[in-house]
């Protein structure tokens, strides 16, 4: 059992905006993403990004936060704030990490040479799943994920 409880949204009319900190603890993933995932549906997002997309690109920036940025330090923090509008669906996850090159760590898991690794897929996930991934800072490290309602 995990020892924190499941996140709750802050507010917001149909559970956006979601402001949601976290411990890196990679045993949190699936009860943030599930709970963006229900809040997607309820606000009409298609079937496919409420079931696919969106839990598949969040759980690897969420799992990226807590394994790469903030190297699974519990006493570290993952924040993600997302926002659904009737135009877009934005969700940013910030670590506690220095940041990272966004292209030069996205890797093609196609190519032969990647083909036996068992990590390094998240990035290139995100970008095949999302209409837009960004990375900045904001005195941590943030990947913004955006996909626009069709």
């Amino acid at each position: 059992m995990s020892p924190f409880s499941e996140p709750h949204p802050t507010n917001g009319s149909g559970g956006f905006p979601i402001e949601v900190s976290i411990p890196s603890d990679v045993r949190l993933i699936e009860g943030v993403v599930g709970m963006v995932a229900r809040h997607c549906a309820e606000r009409d997002l298609p079937p496919r990004a409420c079931n696919l997309t969106v839990p598949v690109a969040l759980t690897e920036a969420l799992s990226n936060a807590i394994l790469y940025g903030n190297r699974e330090d519990v006493s570290k923090s993952v924040t993600l704030r997302a926002t659904l509008t009737e135009v877009h669906l934005v969700l940013e996850v910030a670590d506690e990490g220095v940041g990272f090159d966004i292209d030069a760590c996205t890797v093609d898991p196609t190519s032969p040479a990647q083909l036996d690794r068992e990590d390094g897929r998240g990035l290139y996930l995100m970008r095949t799943l999302m209409d837009r991934v960004e990375r900045y800072t904001d005195g941590g490290n943030v990947v913004r994920l955006t996909l626009f309602r069709q």
